[in-house]
């Protein structure tokens, strides 16, 4: 890939992604370079229908489909991004599926913006999310691709998970959107009505709390598969898990109100968080027991209300 391609993907995501753009920079150069190519390409679909106020439907379908035929190689691309990542895909032979589930789920942010089950949501992180950890793990390319890709998967729904749950407020006032399964709003007594009100209840924090352990149990399970991944890979993964997950500390410091004020990592917190990981990881190379040692994510389930802290060391709350 052209370094002037590169540099224009890296811009993107030190712009739009600074905490998953800090654990990039640990990673080797083989493998960040195209990093920054697949995120810059990742958020260039989602801004389509995330930045599309006043945009009618129709020109964002355009767009996306327009975004589809140059990533497959279709037509000629008009951006630098996309004609790296068309490079990457060829190398890497990231599959024309993966790139389609991906572009399909962001034409779904079109029309839809409540999801009734979490079956529902689960089925759009396919390509929202899941697409992202298959096409990341082509990038790293490990020895045991076929065991690490259902981890990837998994860590990959966490990672979506996590900023669903951190930006209820954000989606909610800027695009009507309600990722928290309406089943569990209805289990909890939540209505929509409340959360477009911005009313935090404790219902409102019990259906955060479930859905907060259900992203938990996603981290556990991806975090296993760390281990297949290449030796240099697996210390800026675990870094990544790491810092997403600690947005749980603070959604329980808050008591769950994400609805008054997002939770957002201050860079003390973020570079506490590497030093801790980078600390435990000289001693242990076991990704599992580290992310144990050191993330928000409890080696069990916190008490049925939620109100439990993390299970990693102190850190600060600013």
């Amino acid at each position: 890939m052209k370094q002037e391609h590169i540099d224009a993907g890296k811009a993107i995501q030190r712009r739009t992604g600074k905490t998953f753009y800090l654990a990039t920079k640990f990673l080797p150069e083989r493998v960040r370079h195209s990093t920054h190519v697949l995120y810059a390409f990742f958020r260039i679909a989602d801004e389509v229908v995330d930045d599309a106020d006043g945009v009618p439907p129709a020109q964002q379908r355009a767009e996306l489909e327009s975004l589809r035929e140059q990533a497959l190689g279709e037509t000629d691309p008009d951006d630098p991004v996309l004609e790296a990542f068309i490079e990457l895909r060829d190398r890497h032979g990231i599959a024309d599926e993966e790139v389609n589930e991906f572009i399909d789920a962001m034409a779904t942010d079109i029309e839809t913006s409540r999801y009734d089950t979490y079956a529902d949501l689960e089925a759009y992180m396919r390509g929202s999310a899941a697409a992202v950890g298959v096409m990341m793990t082509a990038i790293m390319e490990p020895d045991m691709e076929e065991a690490a890709l259902p981890h990837a998967v998994k860590l990959g729904e966490a990672f979506q998970l996590t900023n669903f749950l951190r930006d209820v407020r954000e989606d909610i006032l800027d695009r009507d959107r309600i990722y928290l399964p309406q089943a569990t709003l209805e289990e909890h007594g939540v209505s929509d009505a409340q959360i477009e009100r911005l009313e935090y209840s404790d219902d409102f924090a019990a259906a955060m709390a479930h859905e907060l352990q259900r992203a938990e149990e996603l981290y556990r399970e991806g975090v296993a598969g760390i281990r297949y991944l290449p030796e240099d890979c697996q210390l800026p993964v675990l870094l990544s898990a790491v810092l997403y997950a600690e947005h749980h500390a603070l959604i329980r410091h808050q008591e769950y109100d994400v609805l008054s004020t997002e939770p957002a990592l201050s860079t003390t917190r973020k570079l506490w968080c590497l030093a801790k990981t980078r600390w435990h990881w000289h001693w242990n190379r076991d990704p599992e027991a580290v992310f144990h040692r050191v993330s928000a994510v409890p080696t069990v389930d916190p008490d049925p209300h939620g109100r439990s802290p993390g299970h990693g060391d102190s850190v600060p709350t600013q």
